[in-house]
């Protein structure tokens, strides 16, 4: 299994890496004879977070947003007897349409409210299709909406956000500065890992939070010599990007 070959490599640990994505049939695993979420934890001191979205509505008003979730208290009460620390919730800005948007982020900041009142820290994901022909501008009515979400959450209310590189470097800088951020951190969002990279170098503070681009050149085929170089190579690459 893909996933745990990666977990239990002595090349994935918590001096590199901060925090891993579990799916919920992984969070029911184990590793190693522990739970996921323990085993990341306890013996690669990495954070385990939980992705919790059932997937996206048809397209509109520009945004796909997430569909309902009316199991979604069960589930995060699950993830707290697992060990879990946060959540995951994904949802897609396709157009710079300024009521879709705000939609995008209202529903995000709900959502996040619902995991804050279980002891988790939420990452809220409004993601800004690459492919957008008016990125720049979904990004700048993104981050209206973002600080306008802020603004309304209580002093001990704080959430991490998981946005697609901007098109104008630092653009959510309002965004980390915030009191209510814990950290913004960037997906890869369909760049190459080259290109993730080199964008998210010109982000002062930013860190990645890379799925397709991390795995990249990872296959069930290579032998354990191989694949822990090409874990380790990418790791590190994806590590002095988020540096910066």
């Amino acid at each position: 299994e893909m996933r745990t070959r990666i977990i239990v490599n002595p090349m994935y640990h918590g001096a590199r890496i901060v925090g891993a994505i579990l799916f919920e049939q992984t969070m029911d695993r184990e590793i190693c004879g522990k739970p996921t979420a323990r085993y990341l934890w306890e013996e690669k001191k990495v954070v385990p977070f939980l992705k919790i979205d059932k997937g996206l509505q048809d397209e509109k008003d520009g945004v796909q947003l997430m569909k309902d979730m009316p199991q979604l208290d069960a589930l995060l009460d699950r993830a707290v007897a697992a060990g879990i620390f946060g959540t995951k919730e994904r949802s897609v800005i396709k157009r710079a349409d300024e009521a879709g948007i705000r939609a995008a982020a209202g529903q995000q900041f709900e959502i996040g409210r619902q995991v804050l009142a279980k002891g988790l820290v939420p990452i809220l994901e409004p993601e800004v299709d690459i492919k957008a022909a008016d990125k720049d501008k979904c990004e700048e009515l993104l981050l209206a909406a973002l600080l306008d979400g802020l603004a309304k959450l209580g002093p001990e209310q704080r959430v991490i956000f998981k946005l697609t590189i901007p098109s104008k470097p630092n653009l959510y800088k309002p965004v980390m500065e915030h009191a209510n951020t814990l950290r913004v951190v960037a997906l890869s969002g369909g760049y190459s890992r080259d290109d993730a990279c080199k964008l998210l170098a010109e982000n002062a503070g930013m860190i990645a939070s890379f799925s397709r681009a991390f795995s990249e050149g990872l296959s069930a085929k290579q032998s354990d010599e191989d694949f822990t170089a090409t874990l380790d190579m990418s790791t590190e690459m994806i590590y002095q990007a988020s540096s910066t």
